[in-house]
C-alpha cells in the first residue's frame, strides 16, 4: 500500500473518530485511539505492519511538540499568580500518586501473583516504577468542559485548572527519572556510573541542551518576526526536531530537552504568546490526530491478558489514592479552603494524551523490550478508563463544592 494513502487514511479516520467522540461528549483523544485500534495492522490487517514500525520519526516530532507546549505553560510570573496553595497541592498530589502506584501496585501484584505475557517477577519492579511516573499527569479538559457547560466558577474549579497545568511538567520530570531508575534494574550489571552518574548526566544534560536551543529559537524568532506565520512554524518545528534529535544522539533526555526549550521561550522571548498560539491554532490538531492514532496502531493485542487488566485496575485505584491523599496534605499545609481540600482531587483523576506519549518512549529503548507491550497496554487502558469516568468525577467535584450554576444542580 502506498505510504501517502496510509497517511491519508490515518488522518481521515482519526479526524472522523475524533469528531464522533466530540459529539458523544468524550475527549477527541478517545476517538483518535479508537481510530488507531480500527487501523491496527494486528487487528484488521488494512495497513502493513512495516509501516507502523517506521513511524518513529512522526511520534518523536509529536512528542517534541507536546513537551515544548508543556514547557510553555511554566511561565514564572504565572506560577507566582497561582499562589502557594495550588503549587503545594500540585507537588504533593503528583508525587504521592507517583509513589503510591510504585509501592502499592508492586506490593499487591507480588502478593497476588499477577503476571503478564509470561514474564518473570524480575521486571515487576521496573514496570511499577514506570507506571508510577505516568500517574502524575492530569488531563484538565474533562473538568474544563464540565465547568464551561455548567458555568462553574469558584475555588475548586480554579484549583483544578491551575494544578493540572503543573501536573504535566511534574509528570515529565518524574518519567525522566523513572526511565533512568527502571533501566538500572533492566540492565545486566549495576555500577555507580549506571546507577547515579549516567542518569544525572542524561537529565541535567537534557535540560542544558534544551535551554541552549531555547535561546537559539528566541534569537531566530527575532530574525523571522517580519516573515509569514508559516515561516515561523517551519522555524519552530525545525528547531524542535533538531533539539530532540541531538538529545537522542548524545544520550540525553529528549523530553526534558524540549520541555526546557519551551520554558526558555515562554519566559524570555517577547513573542512567546504568538509562538504558542500559532502552534495551537494551526498544527495542534494535526499533530494529535497523527500521534494518538499511530500510538493505538502500535498496540500488540497479544500482550493483553487478565494480568494486564489486573494491573489497569490496580493502577487506577492507587493513583486515585495518591491524588486524594496528596491533595488533602498539600491543601492542609498551604492553608487552602476546606472545600478545596475535600473536592479538588475528584477533578484531578482524568488522564489524557501525554501519558500515552510518555509510554511510547520506551519503544526506542531495547532494555525495556520485555515489558514494553504490556506497559503500553496498561497505560492506554487506564487512560481510556480515566477519560470515561473523568467528566463524571469532575461534575461530582464541582457539584459537591457548590460551584455549578444554580439551575444545573438539580
Amino acid at each position: 500500500m502506498e505510504s501517502a494513502l496510509v497517511v491519508g487514511l490515518i488522518i481521515m479516520v482519526g479526524l472522523a473518530m475524533g469528531e464522533t467522540a466530540r459529539l458523544a461528549r468524550l475527549p477527541k483523544i478517545t476517538g483518535y485511539i479508537v481510530a488507531g485500534i480500527v487501523l491496527n495492522p494486528r487487528l484488521t490487517g488494512w495497513i502493513p505492519v512495516d509501516f507502523v514500525h517506521h513511524t518513529g520519526g512522526i511520534t518523536d516530532i509529536a512528542l517534541a511538540f507536546i513537551t515544548f507546549s508543556v514547557g510553555g505553560t511554566l511561565v514564572i510570573s504565572r506560577l507566582k499568580r497561582l499562589g502557594k496553595e495550588i503549587i503545594s497541592i500540585a507537588l504533593f498530589e503528583a508525587e504521592l500518586a507517583f509513589f503510591a502506584v510504585i509501592f502499592g501496585v508492586f506490593a499487591v501484584a507480588y502478593l497476588l501473583g499477577f503476571t503478564f505475557s509470561g514474564h518473570e517477577y524480575a521486571i515487576l519492579l521496573p514496570l511499577c516504577i514506570l507506571l508510577g511516573a505516568t500517574a502524575s499527569p492530569t488531563d484538565p479538559t474533562a473538568a474544563l468542559a464540565v465547568a464551561h457547560e455548567y458555568r462553574a466558577k469558584g475555588d475548586v474549579s480554579a484549583s483544578i485548572m491551575g494544578i493540572a497545568a503543573l501536573d504535566d511538567a511534574l509528570g515529565i520530570i518524574n518519567y525522566s527519572i523513572a526511565i533512568a531508575a527502571a533501566g538500572i534494574f533492566m540492565g545486566d550489571s549495576l555500577s555507580v556510573r549506571s546507577a547515579v552518574i549516567a542518569p544525572f548526566l542524561s537529565v541535567a544534560g537534557g535540560i542544558m541542551l534544551g535551554a541552549i536551543f531555547g535561546w537559539l529559537l528566541k534569537s531566530g524568532v527575532v530574525l523571522f518576526r517580519r516573515e509569514t506565520e508559516s515561516a515561523m512554524i517551519v522555524l519552530v518545528f525545525g528547531m524542535l526536531a533538531t533539539c530532540f534529535g541531538v538529545a537522542g544522539m548524545l544520550g540525553l533526555d529528549e523530553l526534558l530537552a524540549t520541555m526546557a526549550m519551551g520554558v526558555v521561550v515562554a519566559n524570555f522571548c517577547r513573542y512567546q504568546e504568538q509562538i504558542f498560539h500559532m502552534l495551537e491554532r494551526y498544527t495542534e490538531e494535526l499533530i494529535f490526530v497523527l500521534f494518538f492514532t499511530i500510538s493505538a496502531m502500535h498496540l500488540n493485542f497479544a500482550a493483553f491478558s487478565a494480568g494486564v487488566a489486573g494491573f489497569v485496575v490496580l493502577f487506577v485505584i492507587f493513583r486515585a489514592a495518591g491524588k486524594f491523599a496528596g491533595t488533602i496534605v498539600g491543601a492542609a499545609i498551604s492553608g487552602a479552603p476546606q472545600k478545596v481540600r475535600r473536592y479538588t482531587a475528584f477533578g484531578l483523576l482524568p488522564q489524557g494524551g501525554i501519558v500515552i506519549g510518555l509510554a511510547l518512549m520506551i519503544r526506542g529503548k531495547p532494555e525495556f523490550a520485555p515489558l514494553a507491550d504490556s506497559f503500553i497496554g496498561i497505560v492506554i487502558g487506564a487512560a481510556v478508563l480515566h477519560e470515561l469516568i473523568g467528566p463524571v468525577m469532575a461534575k461530582l467535584a464541582l457539584s459537591r463544592s457548590g460551584e455549578l450554576g444554580a439551575q444545573d444542580r438539580r
